[in-house]
């Protein structure tokens, strides 16, 4: 377990924007070469609007340039913490199955592969004729 990432997806839990639910989620993305992304769930009234920590912290990451991933790191105030949702699932699969998710809770952490959590992900190779 990595303190370091654990202690920056608190922070961004911290500013998560949860005024329906309250389901407040941070989430950290370390890159091959060590750098960090954060990200929070951000809802919308309208609420299948509403992004969620995971692709928050994609989308920050790949602005910068980042196609390569290690760990992601999701705090919870949820016992057991949970996995990512499937939408999260497919837009991290988009860059690897080897992906190490830590799902961490208040006294429980929970890991596994990103392959265990999407086997068989539609990937590009399917676009290709």
């Amino acid at each position: 377990m990595d303190e370091r990432l654990i202690h920056a997806a608190r922070q961004a839990q911290a500013n998560a924007y949860a005024p329906y639910s309250g389901y407040t989620v941070g989430v950290a993305l370390e890159t091959a070469n060590g750098d960090v992304f954060t990200g929070a769930n951000v809802e919308n009234a309208s609420f299948g609007l509403a992004n969620c920590a995971e692709r928050v912290a994609l989308g920050a990451a790949v602005t910068a340039g980042a196609r390569r991933f290690t760990r992601l790191v999701i705090v919870t105030h949820s016992e057991p913490p949970p996995a990512p949702c499937g939408a999260c699932r497919q837009a991290l699969a988009e860059f690897g199955s080897d992906l190490i998710v830590e799902s961490v809770g208040p006294s429980e952490t929970r890991v596994w592969q990103l392959g265990q959590l999407l086997p068989d992900a539609f990937g590009g190779e399917y676009l290709e004729s």
